[in-house]
């Protein structure tokens, strides 16, 4: 694999400079901060991200406070009282996104939130705990326990906490197959998510950067080359 040193180069030739390229590279995002998120909020935003999947964002983000609203601030034991009836209004209410597969998993949610922070103190303190080396198992066990957060919507669900995570992307999947690491094209096997976290946990030795901070430059070293005030108004930021 070659130096990643080479690909921010690339990808800062690609953004008009370092300076522009360290512009887009958000936040530094803190781990052991996500433990002090109260299980409210890690529900409001996995159902955030449920919604926003396959679906324009910025009309999920311009709906959220009707959402908060609907779902009585997503908090996981008001919601799991609520009889039938309340999550089959929902589909009809006009605040949300009036999607039945989507409503019922804040439903099956609100239950593995509250599963995990009776056994870890909160689900904020578990998701602190788990190894940012292991983003992998941490997907499969989202993916495994919880409802819809499988694939991109688990990765960006961590990525919204700041969580310290990288998102496979088809761009950043690209750019690791150009650097020579031996992938599918869109990898989502155990197999091939196991070398994408292993070449990114190499790179945060050599480097010193958060996973977050490696997975946006291999996405902007390559593909169509979108222009910064693209990306700000894309990730919203």
């Amino acid at each position: 694999m070659p130096d990643f040193a080479k690909i921010r180069a690339r990808a800062a030739k690609r953004k008009g400079g370092e300076a522009a390229l360290a512009s887009l590279l958000g936040s530094m995002p803190d781990n052991a901060a996500v433990a002090k998120i109260a299980d409210d909020r890690i529900l409001s935003t996995m159902a955030e991200r449920v919604f926003a999947a396959g679906f324009v964002w910025r009309v999920i983000e311009q709906k959220w406070p009707g959402f908060e609203e609907a779902f009585l601030g997503f908090e996981p034991r008001r919601l799991l009282f609520q009889p039938d009836d309340f999550w089959h209004d929902l589909t009809a209410d006009k605040r949300i996104v009036r999607n039945p597969q989507k409503i019922k998993s804040v439903r099956d949610n609100a239950a593995f939130v509250e599963r995990v922070s009776k056994e870890h103190g909160s689900f904020g303190k578990f998701l602190a705990n788990w190894p940012a080396d292991d983003q992998i198992g941490l997907m499969a066990y989202l993916g495994k326990h919880g409802s819809r957060l499988g694939g991109n919507t688990g990765q960006y669900f961590l990525r919204w906490l700041e969580w310290d995570a990288f998102i496979v992307s088809a761009d950043m999947a690209a750019s690791l197959r150009d650097a020579g690491l031996d992938i599918a094209q869109r990898p989502t096997s155990k197999k091939d998510l196991g070398k994408i976290q292993a070449q990114i946990n190499t790179w945060v030795g050599e480097t010193g950067l958060p996973r977050r901070h490696i997975s946006r430059i291999l996405a902007m070293s390559i593909g169509e080359n979108h222009s910064p005030e693209a990306l700000r108004e894309y990730m919203g930021e």
